[in-house]
């Protein structure tokens, strides 16, 4: 007579790296939005740091319409008062 004992490591082990697979893929994924978010924000900095020089210099209208999308305000009073701390 012959006895095999069937054992589960190996299904557990398969269930342990498929949720360890899972979970590092949640990572990077957590990882990259979290990125993309600070670069989106420097590239707005950037942008916003450009286009006050650039009023400083040229003071056109199209100028002012790019900051005002940027930074959200209206009048260019405002945005002079804004500009003034990018341009010191």
């Amino acid at each position: 007579m012959k006895f095999e004992l069937k054992t589960e490591n190996k299904n557990y082990l398969e269930k342990f790296s498929n949720t360890l697979m899972t979970i590092s893929a949640l990572v990077l994924i957590i990882i990259f939005c979290d990125a993309s978010l600070k670069l989106r924000i420097i590239s707005r900095h950037y942008q916003i740091h450009y286009n006050c020089k650039t009023l400083s210099i040229e003071k056109s209208n199209s100028n002012f319409k790019k900051l005002a999308k940027l930074s959200k305000l209206k009048s260019k009073q405002r945005i002079w008062e804004f500009c003034k701390e990018f341009v010191k």
